[in-house]
């Protein structure tokens, strides 16, 4: 049997028993639009830890749901070596209308999310090889 799957955006072919699915699932994803979904990390925590998917997937999204709750009411969320999440309010500013350049548009202050990472991540992503565009 033959199965084709999408890596880093190249076409692969290769056959099912040839190819382990943990070493296929590291470099693949079910919308092949980013290199790892949600999905993607329940079912490599899954396997890691034994645990089923189910039950992994209740504690990542109980995890993310708590953090973005937490940014929401206005604190900040810092998980040590990874990075902290945080609220920053931009100040109002003129903006333009890109349909009629002549008028000046007034845009309010807003709050955004803010993430920094930790110095392990900055770290290990400087030390990552530059991609070529």
């Amino acid at each position: 049997m033959v199965r084709v799957a999408t890596i880093k955006r190249v076409e692969v072919r290769h056959l099912t028993k040839a190819t382990p699915a943990l070493i296929l699932r590291n470099y693949c994803n079910h919308s092949g639009l980013y290199d790892m979904t949600k999905r993607d990390l329940v079912i490599q925590i899954s396997e890691e830890t034994g645990l089923a998917q189910q039950q992994v997937m209740q504690i990542v999204q109980r995890t993310l749901d708590l953090i973005a709750g937490s940014v929401a009411a206005g604190k900040s969320v810092e998980l040590r070596n990874f990075g902290v999440f945080g609220i920053k309010v931009r100040k109002a500013r003129i903006g333009r209308n890109p349909n009629d350049p002549g008028k000046d548009v007034m845009i309010p202050p807003r709050a955004v999310v803010k993430f920094k990472p930790g110095k392990e991540m900055r770290q290990s992503v400087l030390q990552m090889p530059t991609p070529q565009v």
